[in-house]
């Protein structure tokens, strides 16, 4: 018979939230496929966890390559516990290929629920929680990055979004300039860690505070939008949506925002075609 997948959520912070059960799912594994070897002793150390199996890494460079290994191990009858350097194996995290491979095999596949960062900046923001949506981390480079965040300009949903600290002012003035200064959001730094911090405030604000560096690990959540009549993309109707705008008192500046929003466009290029 076949053996079992174990997804092992992992503290986030905390060595202290592990879950009772995953003491005991460790301990038990045949194979304990770890993000980082190094972190998963550390954890192990502080909660007091033997491993009686083997343990392999198991990491975005070596992923491809090991799925295969793993799932021969999971179809000779071994319990293979995935975990990752904090919270649950693939969400933003290697995961993803086992499990697919793992499922294509009818292997068993079952989880250790553990802590989320993205749950638990959700629920500390202070921005609504009733629908959301989950993006990942950012693409790095600014063009793709902008063109992630014009088609998200319109989406109702609050969105959370993991970003690495030396990319969180970029992201932030990003989002400022594809969603609007004024939207409201909170950075999570070092969830349930000692030095944790939640800002929250405008993007605009986010951005100046963001300016001094930042540190550790980063979630950022970012309410949705407001909603407002969709605005075709051609030149014409771009114009006459920021004349209707500033007919009903909004500044220039003020409108194109708007537009560029309800558009799913960036600001400069609604200004380039009002200006032009």
């Amino acid at each position: 018979m076949a053996g079992v997948l174990v997804l092992a959520g992992t503290p986030i912070g905390q060595a202290g939230d592990a879950p009772p059960r995953l003491a005991a799912e460790l301990s038990g594994a045949d194979v304990v496929a770890a993000e980082d070897t190094r972190r998963l002793k550390r954890l192990c150390a502080d909660v007091g966890i033997t491993l009686s199996g083997r343990v392999v890494s198991y990491f975005e460079g070596n992923e491809q390559a090991r799925t295969p290994v793993l799932l021969e191990a999971l179809l000779a009858g071994e319990r293979v516990v995935l975990v990752t350097d904090a919270g649950m194996p693939s969400v933003s995290d290697p995961g993803y290929r086992l499990v697919a491979a793992a499922v294509e095999h009818d292997v068993r596949v079952t989880a250790v629920p553990g802590p989320s960062a993205v749950l638990t900046a959700l629920a500390v923001s202070g921005l609504p929680v009733d629908r959301f949506c989950f993006e990942g981390f950012l693409p790095r480079k600014a063009g793709e990055r902008g063109r992630r965040l014009a088609a998200l300009s319109t989406e109702e949903r609050t969105m959370v979004f993991f970003e690495a600290p030396h990319r969180t002012e970029a992201a932030l003035a990003a989002m400022a300039e594809a969603l609007g200064d004024d939207r409201p959001a909170a950075v999570c730094r070092e969830l349930t860690k000692t030095h944790e911090e939640v800002r929250r405030g405008p993007l605009a604000e986010l951005v100046a505070w963001a300016a001094d560096g930042v540190r550790g690990e980063v979630t950022i959540v970012v309410e949705g939008s407001s909603g407002g009549p969709a605005v075709d993309t051609d030149p014409g109707s771009l114009r006459a949506a920021v004349a209707d705008l500033e007919a009903s008192g909004s500044t220039r500046k003020e409108a194109i925002a708007e537009v560029a929003k309800r558009a799913g466009l960036p600001k400069r290029e609604v200004y380039d075609v009002v200006h032009r």
